[in-house]
């Protein structure tokens, strides 16, 4: 597992040559989470979730509002600490046919067999090494998506700050299935919550996301797409002006 993750990593230095010399206002990992607590019908919405929040009206403005600087992005799943896959190389979303062969590729993934187990920590460090490999961009941030807490691995809160250098972590909490929780839903939620807020998110601006169950994820993604990229949009606006 560890040699497919390095081979992953060469292929992303070859396929993306010369890129990070273009302008790029900000690279986003997104990274999902396929853990044992992620069963089949989950793992479909959670990707056609994220494939129908890219594609979202406000999204894609904010996406295009800077032309000469666009926003490239970067997708993997994770669970345990040595399976962590790319499913789609760092891209540049230049324009609407990139984007939408970006959502037609996400919206063909299959799941491929994985350790089940939830390696939280090695998931950070592998977006964030991803991540420094597009410095160049203006702003670098790994959107974590999670139903658990860590379980195998390095944890969380064993991770120095150095190790993330200027990487923005953002997290995205899933809450649990309504059916099988009750009335404990509200509350495992805001102790997930609290859990990703402690050891999870860092940097400027970091912030936590809720989705209310898997069959939330699209809105919550969209909330959390447009906070990230029209408060960089904005920012850079000011800059300029």
């Amino acid at each position: 597992m560890l040699r497919k993750a390095l081979l992953t990593f060469a292929f992303l230095g070859a396929a993306n040559t010369g890129f990070a010399q273009e302008k790029c206002r900000q690279a986003l990992a997104l990274a999902l989470d396929v853990s044992g607590s992620v069963d089949s019908r989950e793992y479909r919405m959670q990707l056609n979730g994220l494939t129908a929040a890219l594609s979202h009206p406000d999204v894609v403005d904010v996406l295009f509002s800077m032309p000469d600087a666009p926003v490239t992005i970067a997708v993997f799943e994770w669970s345990s600490p040595t399976d962590q896959t790319i499913l789609l190389p760092w891209t540049a979303i230049t324009d609407r046919t990139t984007l939408t062969t970006i959502t037609d590729r996400l919206a063909k993934t299959q799941r491929t067999p994985s350790d089940q187990s939830t390696g939280l920590g090695a998931a950070m460090l592998f977006g964030v090494q991803l991540l420094k490999r597009q410095s160049a961009c203006w702003k670098l941030t790994l959107d974590i998506s999670g139903d658990g807490k860590s379980n195998t691995g390095l944890h969380p809160k064993d991770i120095s700050d150095a190790a993330f250098g200027d990487v923005t972590i953002n997290a995205l909490v899933i809450g649990a299935d309504p059916i099988d929780h009750g009335d404990s839903r509200q509350a495992e939620i805001s102790e997930l919550s609290a859990y990703f807020e402690a050891y999870v998110i860092h940097g400027t601006g970091r912030f936590v996301e809720v989705a209310l169950g898997f069959e939330d994820y699209e809105r919550a993604m969209v909330r959390k797409l447009m906070r990230e990229l029209e408060g960089m949009a904005l920012s850079q606006l000011d800059v300029n002006h």
